[in-house]
Protein backbone atom coordinates (compact mmCIF):
# COMPACT_ATOMS: atom_id res chain seq x y z
CA UNK A 1 0.00 0.00 0.00
CA UNK A 2 1.54 3.37 -1.36
CA UNK A 3 0.09 6.08 0.37
CA UNK A 4 0.48 9.44 -1.04
CA UNK A 5 0.01 12.93 0.68
CA UNK A 6 -2.12 16.02 -0.75
CA UNK A 7 -1.99 17.73 2.08
CA UNK A 8 -2.24 17.62 5.86
CA UNK A 9 -6.05 17.05 5.91
CA UNK A 10 -6.17 14.27 2.88
CA UNK A 11 -4.19 11.82 1.55
CA UNK A 12 -4.88 9.09 -1.39
CA UNK A 13 -3.91 5.45 -1.84
CA UNK A 14 -4.56 2.63 -4.72
CA UNK A 15 -6.81 -0.51 -3.75
CA UNK A 16 -6.37 -0.83 0.32
CA UNK A 17 -6.68 -4.27 1.78
CA UNK A 18 -8.56 -5.16 5.34
CA UNK A 19 -5.14 -5.80 6.87
CA UNK A 20 -3.72 -2.35 5.63
CA UNK A 21 -6.63 -0.82 8.05
CA UNK A 22 -4.28 -0.77 11.04
CA UNK A 23 -1.17 0.65 9.27
CA UNK A 24 -3.63 3.56 8.04
CA UNK A 25 -4.94 4.20 11.55
CA UNK A 26 -1.10 3.83 12.94
CA UNK A 27 -0.29 6.62 10.43
CA UNK A 28 -2.63 8.94 11.77
CA UNK A 29 -5.96 9.06 9.60
CA UNK A 30 -9.07 9.37 11.03
CA UNK A 31 -11.22 8.14 8.11
CA UNK A 32 -11.05 6.09 5.01
CA UNK A 33 -13.45 7.13 1.83
CA UNK A 34 -14.20 4.41 -0.50
CA UNK A 35 -14.02 5.72 -3.91
CA UNK A 36 -14.28 2.12 -5.97
CA UNK A 37 -17.44 0.74 -6.77
CA UNK A 38 -17.44 -2.76 -5.07
CA UNK A 39 -17.03 -5.67 -8.57
CA UNK A 40 -14.66 -3.94 -10.26
CA UNK A 41 -12.05 -6.75 -10.21
CA UNK A 42 -12.26 -9.98 -9.02
CA UNK A 43 -9.64 -9.21 -6.40
CA UNK A 44 -10.70 -6.79 -4.69
CA UNK A 45 -11.99 -6.97 -1.34
CA UNK A 46 -16.21 -5.62 -0.76
CA UNK A 47 -16.06 -2.20 0.58
CA UNK A 48 -18.10 -4.24 3.64
CA UNK A 49 -14.72 -6.29 4.43
CA UNK A 50 -12.84 -2.22 4.24
CA UNK A 51 -15.60 -0.99 6.59
CA UNK A 52 -15.59 -3.70 9.23
CA UNK A 53 -12.51 -3.76 9.78
CA UNK A 54 -12.35 0.30 9.89
CA UNK A 55 -15.02 -0.03 12.47
CA UNK A 56 -12.91 -2.50 14.45
CA UNK A 57 -9.90 0.22 14.06
CA UNK A 58 -12.07 2.69 15.49
CA UNK A 59 -12.03 4.72 12.01
CA UNK A 60 -14.60 6.52 10.24
CA UNK A 61 -15.66 4.83 7.03
CA UNK A 62 -17.53 6.11 4.00
CA UNK A 63 -18.23 5.14 0.64
CA UNK A 64 -18.35 7.39 -2.42
CA UNK A 65 -18.10 5.13 -5.56
CA UNK A 66 -16.84 6.83 -8.67
CA UNK A 67 -17.59 4.21 -11.87
CA UNK A 68 -18.36 4.28 -15.24
CA UNK A 69 -21.38 7.48 -14.64
CA UNK A 70 -18.40 9.75 -13.79
CA UNK A 71 -18.67 12.45 -11.52
CA UNK A 72 -21.57 14.04 -9.66
CA UNK A 73 -22.16 17.24 -7.48
CA UNK A 74 -23.40 14.76 -4.93
CA UNK A 75 -20.18 13.24 -5.04
CA UNK A 76 -18.46 16.28 -4.66
CA UNK A 77 -20.17 17.72 -2.29
CA UNK A 78 -19.98 14.30 0.09
CA UNK A 79 -16.06 14.59 -0.43
CA UNK A 80 -15.92 18.13 0.95
CA UNK A 81 -18.23 17.25 3.91
CA UNK A 82 -16.29 14.32 5.05
CA UNK A 83 -12.86 16.87 4.57
CA UNK A 84 -13.94 19.43 6.19
CA UNK A 85 -15.79 17.71 8.93
CA UNK A 86 -12.96 15.12 10.13
CA UNK A 87 -10.78 16.38 12.96
CA UNK A 88 -7.84 14.92 11.55
CA UNK A 89 -6.81 13.61 8.35
CA UNK A 90 -8.83 11.20 5.82
CA UNK A 91 -7.26 8.87 3.61
CA UNK A 92 -9.29 8.36 0.53
CA UNK A 93 -8.84 5.25 -1.88
CA UNK A 94 -9.79 3.78 -5.96
CA UNK A 95 -7.76 1.34 -8.06
CA UNK A 96 -4.91 3.49 -8.62
CA UNK A 97 -5.87 6.95 -6.23
CA UNK A 98 -6.85 9.19 -9.31
CA UNK A 99 -10.53 9.19 -9.00
CA UNK A 100 -9.98 9.92 -5.40
CA UNK A 101 -7.51 13.49 -6.25
CA UNK A 102 -10.39 14.13 -9.00
CA UNK A 103 -13.06 13.94 -6.42
CA UNK A 104 -10.67 15.97 -4.05
CA UNK A 105 -9.79 18.40 -6.60
CA UNK A 106 -13.10 18.94 -7.71
CA UNK A 107 -14.23 19.57 -4.01
CA UNK A 108 -12.08 22.38 -3.31
CA UNK A 109 -12.96 24.18 -5.99
CA UNK A 110 -13.47 28.01 -5.47
CA UNK A 111 -11.67 27.22 -1.95
CA UNK A 112 -8.45 26.85 -3.16
CA UNK A 113 -7.07 28.58 -6.35
CA UNK A 114 -6.85 26.15 -9.30
CA UNK A 115 -3.47 26.68 -9.63
CA UNK A 116 -3.12 25.27 -5.83
CA UNK A 117 -5.00 22.18 -6.23
CA UNK A 118 -3.39 21.47 -9.49
CA UNK A 119 0.43 21.94 -8.16
CA UNK A 120 -0.45 20.10 -4.87
CA UNK A 121 -2.41 17.28 -6.53
CA UNK A 122 0.93 16.94 -9.14
CA UNK A 123 3.45 16.71 -5.95
CA UNK A 124 1.17 13.12 -4.93
CA UNK A 125 1.79 11.91 -8.30
CA UNK A 126 -1.13 12.72 -10.30
CA UNK A 127 -2.34 15.30 -13.14
CA UNK A 128 -5.48 17.13 -12.68
CA UNK A 129 -4.58 19.84 -15.07
CA UNK A 130 -7.37 19.06 -17.37
CA UNK A 131 -9.54 19.66 -14.29
CA UNK A 132 -8.39 23.18 -14.48
CA UNK A 133 -11.26 24.90 -16.07
CA UNK A 134 -13.83 23.62 -13.67
CA UNK A 135 -11.58 24.75 -10.35
CA UNK A 136 -12.63 28.05 -10.04
CA UNK A 137 -15.96 27.90 -8.49
CA UNK A 138 -17.71 25.23 -6.47
CA UNK A 139 -18.87 22.69 -8.82
CA UNK A 140 -22.58 22.28 -7.10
Amino acid sequence: MEIKKINDKVSVAGQIQPEDVAQIKAAGFVAIVNNRPDGEAPDQPDGAQIAQAAQEAGLRYFEIPMGREGVSTHMVAATRDIIDESEGPVLCYCRSGTRSTTLWALSQAGTMQAGEIISAAAKAGYDMSHLAGHLDKPLD
